[in-house]
């Protein structure tokens, strides 16, 4: 059981969310016309632009890119060699893409191909270019310099008259007519872009005669741009040098040539770039290799002021020399230091009178010297001797010491001499020890100088050698220049027509066609903020009944429902009556149950022509009904039943029986048959003068006291509710109200006074009817219309009842 009601209100749900599909879409269905019409609209507008757009061709190229394999050229590899450019990097494809795109590179393509200058054979439909410019049958030559021309901007005619002449065709500035001026062929023809001479292109022009022809001069960078946007460059692979080259133009000749130009334009700019490059880098180079080798002829200079100030060859050996001479040079020092030391102490010893013996053989110089001190010391011996045998005057012996003393005189002067000899000998050792220390000092620091200058000599020496093998290759490099594109397939075209596509038009068409109404329609239900049928009024208003809806009538319609009518306006009341009587009788309201004021937010909204309708529906049933103008401001009723015989006649009606109390309810209320239809109605009266209190008086009370207990029904027609306050002062002689709104008229924020009354309850027993309503837009039912009604058939089913 519990699967079985899970499984309908899933059903439910699904048919819910079907409907609301439905409900979104169906405005357009209903608009299906205004589609359709429209499609054919933009199918004829497409048709015309296919008859008369110029058609479009495809040229395609393809280039592969050898420089852009991460190797710079040759003159990038020099400069990054010699430290001027760092960090170098390949330019990428997306790179080369937009160099080809470029504004300057397209500039160069137009002005070679002439595209600035344009001319044209008038057609009945198209125009035939002439391209290249040199199959134009005629030749115009300017003045003006390029300059100008190139961002001039001109058009003029010319119809060839016979082989001399031409009517020459153009607008004045300022004027809004052309002018004609008869010219001849050669001469100058004075244009606001300067003097121009216009020759045939054939030597007979007989051909062209009565041909129009017409010039037009573009800016350059106007064109340019044109052509930049509409060339489609691409890579081939994410990872290719391969780039493809597409361009759609009305002429296949122009497109190709356009394309290879192009490209012979890109590579031609390359070799330029290159090229220079490869010269600046010589230049550069050259310049340097002059500076270096002025800085290597002035450190060649300074090596040779050195070593000729300082009178060195090589400060290495004559550094060793001047070490082993110092060391000799010690050691003769040492060694004549000793000596006169010697000297010294022979010296000491010959110098007293005592006969002691000195040393000999001590390894002095002055061999005299030694052979004295050993006779002197034989003759010490022999008198040492004679001593032991004699004694001191021994005439031997005092010849001895004479001969010893004469010696030893002899021995002392030479010992002086020496001694002499011995420190001049040191004074010199010790001067030329001086000086070679000297120079043994100065060593270091001319080793260091002479270390610097030939180190720099060096790099001097090396950068110099560098540079003169970069020049060479720098001039290899500037012979050896190639082109950054290696073209694989020049351009080339199919000569089929790829603009206007005619399916693609057409379909465009079709899509522009259904989207115009789409849009006028979805923006018009956008700012609608009015009720068009039941559901949207259900919608704003959740707790207040809606009875039903009533159809829009045309002018054709009867406005008054009949006895036994059968139309769609008869129903439509029968079904809020039944919904009446079904709400009436499950509320119960003790007193008034069977009164029922009729009334609105707003006049306009159909108030009267419900009341009358719904008293007659009423009546229709059997039941003795009245109908009640209350709205006596603005009286309605008698309008609508004007021409209807009355059985009475009553001249007064609700007015004058509030405001004379001798006026009897009997003598206000006639007796009507309206469409064979009988009920009683009370008029409004005159309008007076204070409707407001006319209707506060005591008598409403007794009037709706009576009619309650003499009718089955009274319908009570009351004045707009939030405009006046005639409705709210008797609102509590009604048991119901029925509150009518206006499809198409009715505001949304309109209502909330509407439901302001209900939540307040000023209004007995609110119900809502939604009134003149499109029978498209009917909420319930609208689909399958009205029981028993004839069936109204679409267009192709009427086309084939007749068949």
């Amino acid at each position: 059981m519990g699967k079985s009601i899970k499984t309908k209100n899933n059903i439910n749900k699904s048919q819910q969310e079907e409907f609301d599909l439905k409900k979104t879409l169906l405005p357009y269905f209903r608009n299906w016309k205004w589609f359709v019409l429209s499609c054919i609209v933009f199918i004829i507008l497409a048709y015309f632009n296919l008859r008369y757009a110029t058609p479009e061709y495809n040229a395609y190229a393809k280039i592969m890119l050898v420089n852009n394999d991460g190797v710079a050229n040759p003159a990038e590899n020099i400069l990054n060699d010699i430290g001027q450019i760092s960090n170098v990097e390949a330019k990428a494809i997306e790179d080369e893409i937009e160099v080809l795109k470029s504004r300057k590179l397209m500039t160069g393509v137009v002005e070679r191909l002439d595209l600035n200058i344009q001319f044209f054979a008038k057609g009945r439909i198209y125009d035939s270019q002439f391209f290249p410019n040199d199959k134009a049958p005629i030749k115009v030559n300017f003045i003006a310099s390029d300059s100008i021309i190139n961002k001039s901007k001109f058009t003029f005619s010319l119809l060839v008259t016979s082989d001399t002449t031409f009517d020459f065709i153009h607008t004045p500035v300022g004027a809004l007519e052309p002018t004609t001026e008869h010219m001849l062929f050669g001469k100058n023809v004075s244009t606001p872009i300067g003097d121009i001479v216009i020759t045939p292109n054939f030597r007979n022009a007989s051909f062209l005669k009565d041909q129009l022809l017409y010039v037009n001069i573009k800016s350059i960078e106007t064109l340019a741009e044109k052509y930049r946007n509409k060339i489609l460059i691409s890579s081939a692979g994410e990872f290719s040098k391969v780039i493809n080259l597409s361009l759609d133009d009305p002429s296949v000749t122009r497109a190709k040539a356009i394309l290879n130009t192009l490209v012979d334009e890109y590579n031609r700019i390359s070799i330029d770039e290159k090229s220079m490059k490869s010269n600046n880098t010589a230049d550069f180079i050259n310049k340097r290799i002059n500076l270096i080798a002025t800085d290597l002829s002035k450190v060649d200079d300074e090596i040779e002021q050195f070593k000729t100030g300082n009178k060195l060859t090589n400060i290495t050996s004559e550094s060793d020399l001047y070490l082993s001479t110092n060391a000799a040079t010690e050691e003769k020092l040492a060694q004549s230091r000793t000596e006169l030391s010697m000297i010294n102490y022979m010296k000491n010893q010959v110098g007293d009178n005592s006969f002691d013996r000195i040393p000999s053989n001590v390894g002095l110089s002055d061999a005299s010297v030694n052979s004295m001190a050993t006779k002197y010391n034989e003759l010490l011996d022999n008198r040492d001797r004679l001593l032991k045998s004699s004694n001191e005057k021994n005439p031997i012996i005092v010849n001895l010491d004479q001969q010893i003393n004469n010696l030893k005189d002899g021995l002392r002067q030479t010992l002086n001499n020496s001694a002499k000899t011995a420190t001049l000998r040191i004074n010199s050792l010790e001067n030329q020890s001086a000086k070679i220390s000297s120079k043994i000092f100065a060593v270091p620091g001319q080793v260091r100088k002479s270390r610097d200058i030939e180190r720099e000599q060096g790099i001097k020496e090396s950068l110099y050698l560098y540079l003169l093998q970069k020049r060479e290759e720098a001039t290899i490099a500037l012979i050896s220049t190639s082109p950054n594109a290696k073209i694989i397939d020049a351009a080339h075209s199919e000569g089929m027509q790829v603009a206007p596509k005619v399916s693609i038009t057409y379909i465009a068409a079709v899509m522009i066609g259904l989207c115009i109404p789409f849009v006028f329609f979805y923006v018009r239900d956008l700012l609608d903020n009015k009720i068009h049928n039941k559901e949207d009024l259900e919608e704003l208003i959740k707790d207040i009944t809606v009875l039903g809806e009533i159809p829009r009538i045309s002018g054709n319609d009867k406005s008054v429902i009949e006895r036994n009518d059968r139309s769609v306006l008869s129903e439509s009341f029968r079904i809020i009556r039944t919904n009446f009587d079904y709400i009436r009788r499950r509320k119960g309201v003790e007193k008034y149950n069977n009164v029922v004021f009729v009334t609105s937010t707003i006049n306009g909204e159909g108030k009267s022509f419900f009341s009358l309708n719904m008293a007659l529906t009423l009546a229709n049933t059997g039941k003795k009904v009245l109908l009640v103008g209350a709205d006596v401001r603005n009286p309605q009723i008698y309008s609508a039943i004007n021409g209807k015989k009355a059985k009475g006649n009553s001249k007064i009606g609700l007015t004058e029986y509030l405001a004379d109390n001798s006026v009897l309810l009997e003598n206000t209320i006639n007796k009507y048959d309206i469409n064979n239809i009988g009920m009683d109605i009370l008029l409004s009266g005159k309008v007076p003068p204070n409707p407001a209190e006319l209707l506060m008086n005591s008598r409403v009370k007794d009037l709706f006291d009576r009619v309650s207990e003499l009718y089955d029904y009274v319908v009570v027609d009351t004045a707009p509710s939030m405009l006046v306050t005639d409705t709210l002062l008797i609102s509590e002689y009604a048991g119901h109200t029925i509150y009518l709104t206006r499809a198409d008229h009715t505001e949304n924020k309109i209502l909330n006074f509407a439901q302001e009354l209900h939540s307040e309850n000023k209004l007995n027993g609110m119900m809502l009817v939604v009134n003149d309503v499109n029978q498209s837009n009917f909420g319930y039912g609208a689909k399958y219309g009205y029981y028993g009604a004839p069936e109204k058939k679409g267009f192709f089913r009427r086309k084939k009842a007749k068949a």
